[in-house]
């Protein structure tokens, strides 16, 4: 029996040095092989250029709108002192208008008082924000003073939130 198996033992050795070892494939490329993933890539840079130009000049066309959000807000802090309350109010009628002047173009904004003000505001809008107690703000802003000063701490917080919401609202014509 010993002879049997030293046969076996003598071919499965040989059987094992003969064997060469495992080879590895090449990494996969991750560069496309066809035309068409280039096509693609170029497309999609296109469309991510386009996208980033078109976001870049959102940005900064709105920045007259962020820096009267900033000046509104401030004036809304001041509304609660009642010896500050008519200024911080007749500020938020001429925020609108320095607001109005930033994006159409002066000969059409301009000139606007009263009830044209306010049909331009609610147009501009969709009527976001300009309700009767703050057109009759708008309206007395300017000629009587003794209105503001009479507002309620409420009332005055109403019209600084209707002020913000045209600002944040309007559209501009392109």
């Amino acid at each position: 029996m010993t002879g049997n198996t030293g046969v076996v033992q003598l071919t499965s050795h040989d059987a094992l040095t003969g064997l060469a070892d495992i080879v590895m494939p090449k990494p996969v490329s991750w560069v496309p092989q066809t035309w068409g993933w280039w096509v693609l890539a170029g497309v999609l840079f296109v469309a991510a250029l386009g996208l980033g130009i078109y976001l870049a000049r959102r940005f900064t066309a709105n920045r007259y709108r962020r820096e009267a959000l900033k000046v509104c807000a401030a004036l809304d802090a001041r509304l609660d002192r009642e010896d500050q309350r008519a200024t911080a109010l007749a500020g938020l009628a001429v925020l609108l208008k320095r607001t109005a002047l930033s994006a159409w173009p002066r000969a059409e904004v301009a000139s606007l008082f009263g009830h044209a003000w306010i049909d331009f505001l609610r147009r501009q809008s969709g009527h976001a924000g300009i309700d009767e107690r703050m057109a009759r703000l708008l309206d007395d802003a300017e000629y009587r003073p003794e209105v503001l000063a009479s507002l309620s701490p409420q009332d005055a917080h109403a019209c600084a939130r209707a002020v913000r919401l045209w600002i944040e609202s309007h559209r501009v014509p392109t």
